[in-house]
């Protein structure tokens, strides 16, 4: 794999950690360089898919539309994960027990939606594509998740 273009990991943690109001291990920035950075994010998200799941032309104009629709959903859910660590910097030095029962809840909740959402959208790229080139994509975007998922882990420091 090409590492997925460093930018993109980048451009994503960026996104996340300047949020106003966390700790230190946070950047404050105004939220239109963090729509500026999300939306480099997506493009270079984006090229990566382009330069990696070779498509015909019909397969390309089937997939596409359903891929932004697809990255629309996956948005919301960067939301309310962007959301959730930024509660978590809020809190993070003097964490109750209650509060961090509510961020357990939450995280595994966006995971099962996570999970939820993959398995909605497979039949519509089903659709439009092979099943190899689905099964392709669909590693695709786990490579995506697993490098951000690896690069938060890293960044974000372990409850008190």
């Amino acid at each position: 794999m090409t590492r997925i273009r460093i930018s993109l990991l980048l451009g994503l943690l960026t996104a996340m950690m300047m949020m106003p109001g966390q700790p230190s291990w946070a950047q404050d920035a105004p939220s239109n360089n963090m729509d500026i950075v999300r939306e480099k994010v997506r493009a270079d998200k984006k090229l990566f898919i382009l330069q990696n799941l070779t498509l015909t032309e019909s397969q390309a104009k089937g997939f596409w539309p359903i891929y932004d629709s697809y990255q629309k959903d996956l948005q919301k859910l960067g939301n309310r994960l962007v959301a959730l660590i930024s509660n978590y910097a809020k809190e993070y030095r003097t964490m109750s027990d209650e509060a961090a029962k509510k961020l357990t809840d939450d995280y595994l909740d966006i995971n099962s939606d996570l999970q939820a959402l993959r398995k909605a959208y497979l039949p519509k790229f089903q659709k439009v594509l092979p099943h190899t080139k689905v099964a392709s994509y669909y590693q695709l975007e786990q490579k995506v998740h697993a490098l951000m998922t690896f690069e938060l882990a890293g960044r974000i420091p372990l409850m008190k």
